[in-house]
C-alpha cells in the first residue's frame, strides 16, 4: 500500500470518529434508550406483579440481547429491585442495589424525549427508591426523590395528557404527602414547597382503577391496584379498604402471590380474619415465586387472633426464613404472648429477653414491641380480648371481659386498657353509646400515661361523632388526640386525628 493511500485512509478514519462523536453529543437519543414496551417486556412486567421475579429477570436478559437500547428494560429492572427489597426486607441488599438507581437514570436521560415513557420511567425509579428508603429512615434523600418524581410526572402530564399512567404516581404522591406524619420527611418536603392532598390522591387512584380495564393501559391494572390498596389501607385507613380491595383485586390472577399479600393483609386488618387465614393457606407456591417471609408472619398473626397457639410455628418459620430487619421484635413479642397464655410467666420472660436483644426498630410495630417488653407482663384476660378484637371476633372478646369490671384491675395501665378494650369491642358490635362511655373512662384514667389507650380512645370518639355528622364534637376529640404527647403510636394516632380535622374542615393538606 502506498504512503499516499495510507495517509488518506488514516484521515478518513479520523473524520469518521469525529462525525461519530458529533452525533453522540448532538443526538444522544440516536445511540441510547428507545422505549419499546413490547410483548417480551409486557410478559416480564406481568411476571413481576405475580412476584415471579426470576422469570422476569430471564425475560429481560433475552430482551437486552434483542434490543439492547430499550429503556423499558431499565425501568423494569428497577421494578424487580423494588419488589425484591420489599419482599426480602434486607438492609444489606438495599445498600448493595441502590447504586443501580443513578446508572439507570443516566441511561434513560439519554433516551428518546419524545416518548411518554421518558419522564415516566425516571419518575417511577425515583418514587420506588423513595418508598424503600422510607423503611430505613433515609428521609432526606427520599424527600428529594419524591420531589423529582412529582415534577417529572406533572411535566409528563402537560406533554402527554392522554398518558393515563401519570395519574398512578401522582395519586400515590398526593395521598402519601397528604397524610404524612409530622417529622423530618414532612418538614424537608415543605422546604421544597411539596404538599399533597389525601382525598385528591384517593380519588385519582379510584378513578384509574375503575377505568383502566376498559382502556389501552389495561395491562397496568395490577400495579395501579397495588398502590391503591396500599393507600386505602395504610395511608387513608379507609373504612372502605376491605370492600374496595376485594372488588379491585378480583380481576387479578389467582397465580399472583402479590394478590395473596394484598387480600390477606387487608382482611387481617379489617375484621375478616377467617378469610385472611383461608387466603394464606391457599397461596400459590413454587420455585418461580420470590421468597416472601412476611406471609408466614401474617399467617401467625391471623391464627393467633383466634387464639390458635399453633401460630407459634408460623412466627418461628418467619424468624428462620427472614433475612430482613423488620418485624423481628414483633414476632418475638407474639411468641411471648403465646408462651404467657399457654405456659405462664417464666416462658413469657424467656421470649421477652429476645424482644429486647434481637431485631431493629425501624418500624413502629417493632418500637412498640420494644416498649411492651420493658413493661410488666400483660393481664391474660386483656390480652385475649385484644387478640380476639384484632381478629374481628367481637362477641368472643366481649365474653372474655364479661366476668370482669374496672375495679378488678390495678389503677394505671391495666384499668385504662380494660376500658379501652371495652370501648373498641362495643364499637365493633355497633354499641356506640356503650363504647363512648368506656372510651371516656379510658381518657380520664390514661391521659397522663405513656400508653396509647387514652389517645386512641379520643381518636375513636372523634370518628364516631364524625359518622354521626356532629363535626364540632368530632373535631374536639380529634384535637384531644393530637394534644396528647409522649405515648405509644403517637405518630400514627396524631396523623389520623389531623386527617380527621382536615376532612371536617373541608380543607386541603
Amino acid at each position: 500500500m502506498s504512503v499516499k493511500r495510507l495517509i488518506v485512509r488514516k484521515y478518513r478514519n479520523r473524520m469518521l470518529r469525529i462525525v461519530a462523536l458529533a452525533v453522540f453529543f448532538l443526538f444522544p437519543q440516536a445511540l441510547y434508550a428507545n422505549f419499546d414496551f413490547n410483548a417480551n417486556c409486557l410478559k416480564a412486567y406481568q411476571q413481576i406483579f405475580e412476584l415471579k421475579l426470576s422469570n422476569a429477570r430471564q425475560l429481560l436478559q433475552a430482551e437486552k440481547k434483542i434490543n439492547p437500547d430499550n429503556g423499558i428494560v431499565l425501568m423494569l429492572e428497577n421494578y424487580i429491585d423494588y419488589f425484591y427489597l420489599l419482599t426480602s426486607d434486607s438492609k444489606s441488599e438495599f445498600d448493595r442495589l441502590q447504586q443501580n438507581k443513578s446508572r439507570r437514570l443516566d441511561l434513560i436521560a439519554a433516551g428518546d424525549k419524545s416518548s411518554p415513557y421518558f419522564l415516566y420511567a425516571q419518575a417511577e425509579i425515583n418514587l420506588q427508591w423513595a418508598l424503600i428508603r422510607g423503611r430505613y429512615g433515609e428521609y432526606m434523600t427520599a424527600a428529594r426523590e419524591i420531589r423529582k418524581a412529582k415534577v417529572q410526572l406533572q411535566e409528563n402530564t402537560e406533554k402527554f395528557p392522554g398518558f393515563h399512567l401519570n395519574a398512578k404516581g401522582l395519586g400515590l404522591i398526593n395521598a402519601f404527602l397528604g397524610n404524612l406524619p409530622d417529622g423530618i420527611l414532612k418538614s424537608t418536603l415543605a422546604t421544597f414547597g411539596i404538599k399533597g392532598n389525601l382525598q385528591a390522591g384517593v380519588a385519582m387512584l379510584d378513578k384509574l382503577s375503575a377505568n383502566l380495564p376498559q382502556s389501552k393501559y389495561a395491562a397496568f391494572y395490577d400495579e395501579v391496584v397495588f398502590y391503591y390498596v396500599f393507600v386505602l389501607n395504610d395511608i387513608a385507613h379507609s373504612p372502605q379498604a376491605y370492600a374496595k380491595t376485594m372488588k379491585y383485586t378480583e380481576r387479578i390472577s389467582d397465580s399472583s402471590l402479590l394478590k395473596t399479600y394484598l387480600q390477606a393483609l387487608v382482611c387481617s386488618k379489617n375484621a375478616h380474619n377467617e378469610e385472611a387465614i383461608a387466603i394464606l393457606a391457599n397461596r400459590p407456591e413454587g420455585p418461580a415465586y420470590q421468597a416472601f417471609p412476611y406471609l408466614s408472619f401474617l399467617s401467625g398473626l391471623t391464627k393467633l387472633n383466634k387464639l390458635d397457639y399453633s401460630s407459634s410455628a408460623d412466627f418461628n418459620r418467619f424468624l428462620q426464613e427472614n433475612k430482613g430487619v423488620n418485624y423481628i421484635k414483633d414476632a418475638h413479642l407474639h411468641l411471648a404472648w403465646i408462651a404467657l397464655l399457654k405456659d405462664g410467666t417464666a416462658a413469657y420472660s424467656a421470649q421477652i429477653t429476645k424482644v429486647k436483644s434481637q431485631g431493629y426498630i425501624y418500624q413502629e410495630k417493632d418500637k412498640q414491641a420494644q416498649n411492651e417488653a420493658a413493661a410488666p407482663a400483660p393481664d391474660k384476660a386483656l390480652l385475649k380480648a385484644r387478640l380476639l378484637f384484632d381478629g374481628g371476633y367481637y362477641q368472643k372478646a366481649l365474653g372474655v371481659l364479661a366476668d370482669h369490671k374496672g375495679a378488678d384491675f390495678d389503677a394505671g395501665r391495666d384499668k385504662t386498657e380494660y376500658y379501652y378494650r371495652l370501648g373498641r369491642i362495643n364499637a365493633g358490635l355497633g354499641k356506640e353509646d356503650d363504647a363512648l362511655s368506656a372510651y371516656q373512662n379510658a381518657i380520664s384514667l390514661g391521659k397522663n400515661l405513656r400508653y396509647y389507650y387514652a389517645a386512641n380512645s379520643a381518636l375513636q370518639i372523634g370518628k364516631i361523632f364524625e359518622a354521626r355528622k356532629n363535626p364540632s364534637k368530632a373535631t374536639a376529640f380529634f384535637n384531644i388526640a393530637v394534644q396528647m404527647k409522649n405515648h405509644d403510636y403517637e405518630s400514627s394516632i396524631e396523623t389520623q386525628a389531623k386527617a380527621g380535622i382536615k376532612r371536617l374542615e373541608g380543607g386541603t393538606n
